[in-house]
């Protein structure tokens, strides 16, 4: 490739992101997951539009789960462990259980339905039965639910990739099958050490980057995503599942307080959007629509079985004896979204030489787009009949934290969203802790060095110097007082 190719490349590849950036704003008005949009604009690119030729299913794959790592990185390091460690048992069950579950009911609908044989069936099943982190997230921004709701769909999603990776790989090799119970010893075996990697790298992360001040601030969200792709890949080389492990270890980091937190999800977040778009445009090149037209009506039957049948159905069996309320099964049966991960793991037959592949990516494809566009912009709709909706909820309390070495101390930048209840409170009524205090205030571009009176307001900036024995003890009262006001405190002592 010579320079003006090169700059060729670079010019329609910023077009194309801009373009796509822009389309994130249609997104979130409609309610519909972004990845639609995507895949348009890659459709639109291909062979039956502009007449971009591309068909290297191995690529894809290989691209399409590197960007789930980033994915499911971003979606770890944003995930609260206080809202989903209430739910974890719920969700390691439904995440497992109702995987099984979901596989073979919708197998059974694709062998009796549209007449594929057993083996087609059960990797169409494996294939569709797994939840997409990024559908999930972006739909949940939208729907305001309580948060063991939230946390169940968040787990659910950033934990069932991994089995059903592992079932689709073994539905799509072109040997036999291994026996059932050697199956789920290998899922069993692949999860735990997957687990243990992920445990190891994220504790051990955690500690040196709390210990070891690095000498940029633009390093941590580096290595924090260094540490999450070391997860996958140790967790792969050591025949664990590397999904799993690259989950639990950007939950443990997201959760470990780092240094410079909200700068690394930031940057996490924009990697994801890259990823997300990389990997939608380029599933929808592989696409050709003039030769879906065989798969339509299975791809309407098989999705009417997972949506209708298969996904409640795992829904009641995982959930009922951890007694979810009725209303709540409902709505999380209803919010079982497919995406990207279905579209990239039925690139997993086609590089092996499945029997039918091609058809399994096109029926794949077509039930991907056509439930995401039915459930998703409904959910805020089916939310509200079920009177789950929970209304406006205000936004966490953004802190960021950064280590003073030389000085023994805390530098904490606090971001008061306009909902805070922190406004309309006075300096001196936030009651920090003797060792802390808010030296500086930013407010509408304008800053200033505040007094015991000086009254606080939604969407001011602070900078709070705190001692390193302090430090935890301020960041705890003040978002106390972000969630209930300056009587934070008063009823239980505090």
């Amino acid at each position: 490739m010579n320079v003006s190719h090169l700059n060729q490349l670079l010019l329609e590849s910023s077009v194309i992101l801009l373009f796509a950036v822009g389309a994130v704003r249609l997104s979130t008005r409609s309610g519909l997951p972004s990845l639609l949009i995507y895949l348009g604009i890659g459709v639109a690119l291909g062979q039956n539009g502009i007449g971009v030729t591309f068909n290297n299913a191995e690529l894809t794959q290989v691209l399409g789960y590197a960007a789930l790592v980033v994915i499911l990185a971003e979606g770890g390091l944003k995930t609260s462990w206080r809202e989903i460690k209430p739910v974890m048992p719920a969700a390691t069950v439904l995440a497992t259980v109702g995987v099984g579950v979901s596989v073979f009911a919708t197998a059974a609908g694709a062998h009796w339905l549209v007449g594929l044989d057993w083996r087609t069936s059960l990797l169409l099943g494996a294939i569709v039965s797994s939840t997409d982190a990024a559908a999930v997230f972006s739909v949940l921004r939208m729907v305001p639910l309580p948060h063991r709701l939230t946390g169940l769909l968040e787990a659910e999603s950033g934990f069932n990739d991994a089995p059903v990776v592992i079932l689709v790989v073994a539905f799509a090799t072109t040997g036999e099958l291994d026996s059932w119970y050697v199956l789920i010893g290998t899922i069993i075996a692949e999860l735990a050490i997957g687990a243990v990697i992920g445990l190891a790298v994220g504790k051990i992360g955690a500690y040196g980057l709390k210990h070891v001040a690095l000498p940029s601030s633009g390093l941590y969200p580096i290595a924090v995503m260094a540490l999450t792709v070391l997860a996958y890949a140790g967790g792969a080389l050591l025949h664990g599942s590397g999904f799993l492990a690259v989950y639990i270890s950007a939950v443990i980091l997201g959760n470990s307080k780092l240094p410079h937190g909200p700068a690394v999800r930031g940057f996490a977040d924009g990697l994801a959007w890259i990823g997300q778009i990389g990997m939608f445009v380029l599933l929808g090149l592989l696409v050709t629509p003039e030769s879906m037209g065989d798969a339509v009506v299975p791809a309407l039957v098989i999705g009417g079985v997972l949506v209708f049948l298969a996904r409640p159905l795992s829904v009641v069996v995982s959930l009922t004896p951890f007694k979810v309320p009725a209303r709540e099964q409902a709505l999380l049966s209803w919010a079982g979204l497919r995406g990207a991960v279905p579209i990239v793991l039925a690139t997993i037959p086609v590089v092996s030489g499945a029997h039918q592949a091609d058809d399994v990516f096109n029926i794949v494809f077509i039930l991907v787009v056509v439930f995401t566009l039915l459930q998703g912009p409904t959910l805020p709709w089916v939310a509200k009949r079920l009177r789950i909706d929970e209304g406006d909820m205000g936004q966490d309390l953004g802190i960021e934290s950064a280590p003073l070495e030389k000085l023994h101390g805390h530098l904490l930048s606090v971001t008061l969203s306009p909902a805070s209840k922190m406004s309309g409170v006075e300096v001196s009524e936030l009651r920090l802790p003797k060792g802390a205090a808010v030296t500086l205030v930013v407010r509408e571009g304008n800053s200033f060095v505040p007094d015991k009176a000086t009254v606080l307001r939604g969407g001011d900036e602070l900078l709070v110097v705190t001692t390193d024995e302090v430090g935890a003890a301020a960041e705890r009262r003040l978002r106390a007082v972000d969630k209930g006001g300056k009587l934070a405190g008063w009823l239980n002592g505090r």
